[in-house]
Protein backbone atom coordinates (compact mmCIF):
# COMPACT_ATOMS: atom_id res chain seq x y z
CA UNK A 1 0.00 0.00 0.00
CA UNK A 2 2.83 2.36 0.85
CA UNK A 3 4.37 1.66 -2.53
CA UNK A 4 1.08 2.57 -4.21
CA UNK A 5 0.93 5.88 -2.33
CA UNK A 6 4.54 6.65 -3.19
CA UNK A 7 4.04 5.84 -6.88
CA UNK A 8 0.79 7.83 -6.95
CA UNK A 9 2.52 10.88 -5.46
CA UNK A 10 5.36 10.54 -7.95
CA UNK A 11 3.00 10.28 -10.93
CA UNK A 12 0.89 13.13 -9.59
CA UNK A 13 4.01 15.29 -9.08
CA UNK A 14 5.15 14.45 -12.61
CA UNK A 15 1.76 15.45 -14.06
CA UNK A 16 1.70 18.73 -12.11
CA UNK A 17 5.24 19.51 -13.30
CA UNK A 18 4.32 18.69 -16.90
CA UNK A 19 1.20 20.89 -16.78
CA UNK A 20 3.15 23.74 -15.19
CA UNK A 21 5.85 23.46 -17.85
CA UNK A 22 3.25 23.45 -20.61
CA UNK A 23 1.44 26.48 -19.18
CA UNK A 24 4.64 28.48 -18.72
CA UNK A 25 5.83 27.54 -22.20
CA UNK A 26 2.59 28.89 -23.70
CA UNK A 27 2.92 32.12 -21.71
CA UNK A 28 6.52 32.51 -22.84
CA UNK A 29 5.55 31.91 -26.47
CA UNK A 30 2.76 34.51 -26.23
CA UNK A 31 5.08 37.03 -24.59
CA UNK A 32 7.74 36.43 -27.26
CA UNK A 33 5.16 36.80 -30.03
CA UNK A 34 4.01 40.10 -28.50
CA UNK A 35 7.61 41.37 -28.27
CA UNK A 36 8.25 40.32 -31.85
CA UNK A 37 5.11 42.12 -33.03
CA UNK A 38 6.16 45.31 -31.24
CA UNK A 39 9.65 45.13 -32.74
CA UNK A 40 8.27 44.54 -36.24
CA UNK A 41 5.88 47.47 -35.85
CA UNK A 42 8.69 49.74 -34.74
CA UNK A 43 10.87 48.60 -37.64
CA UNK A 44 8.02 49.31 -40.06
CA UNK A 45 7.65 52.81 -38.61
CA UNK A 46 11.38 53.40 -38.90
CA UNK A 47 11.34 52.17 -42.48
CA UNK A 48 8.50 54.56 -43.36
CA UNK A 49 10.39 57.40 -41.68
CA UNK A 50 13.52 56.65 -43.69
CA UNK A 51 11.51 56.58 -46.92
CA UNK A 52 9.97 59.97 -46.09
CA UNK A 53 13.41 61.41 -45.33
CA UNK A 54 14.73 60.09 -48.65
CA UNK A 55 11.84 61.71 -50.52
CA UNK A 56 12.46 65.00 -48.73
CA UNK A 57 16.17 64.81 -49.54
CA UNK A 58 15.40 64.25 -53.24
CA UNK A 59 13.02 67.23 -53.25
CA UNK A 60 15.61 69.34 -51.45
CA UNK A 61 18.28 68.32 -53.98
CA UNK A 62 16.03 69.31 -56.88
CA UNK A 63 15.30 72.65 -55.21
CA UNK A 64 19.04 73.21 -54.69
CA UNK A 65 19.74 72.47 -58.35
CA UNK A 66 17.06 74.96 -59.43
CA UNK A 67 18.53 77.61 -57.13
CA UNK A 68 22.02 76.87 -58.43
CA UNK A 69 20.89 77.35 -62.04
CA UNK A 70 19.17 80.62 -61.11
CA UNK A 71 22.31 81.83 -59.34
CA UNK A 72 24.40 81.09 -62.42
CA UNK A 73 21.98 83.11 -64.58
CA UNK A 74 22.04 86.00 -62.11
CA UNK A 75 25.84 86.01 -62.05
CA UNK A 76 25.98 86.03 -65.85
CA UNK A 77 23.47 88.87 -65.95
CA UNK A 78 25.51 90.80 -63.38
CA UNK A 79 28.69 90.38 -65.44
CA UNK A 80 26.92 91.71 -68.51
CA UNK A 81 25.56 94.66 -66.54
CA UNK A 82 29.05 95.48 -65.25
CA UNK A 83 30.42 95.36 -68.80
CA UNK A 84 27.72 97.76 -69.98
CA UNK A 85 28.41 100.08 -67.06
CA UNK A 86 32.13 99.98 -67.83
CA UNK A 87 31.37 100.85 -71.47
CA UNK A 88 29.13 103.75 -70.38
CA UNK A 89 31.82 105.00 -67.97
CA UNK A 90 34.47 104.75 -70.72
CA UNK A 91 32.26 106.67 -73.15
CA UNK A 92 31.69 109.38 -70.54
CA UNK A 93 35.42 109.67 -69.90
CA UNK A 94 36.14 109.98 -73.63
CA UNK A 95 33.41 112.56 -74.18
CA UNK A 96 34.34 114.67 -71.15
CA UNK A 97 38.00 114.95 -72.13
Amino acid sequence: MELFIGMSCTVLGFLVGLLTYSRNRDKDMKAEAARTAVIETKLDNISRGVEIIQQEMKASEKHREILSERLIRVEESTKQAHRRLDEVALIQEVTSV
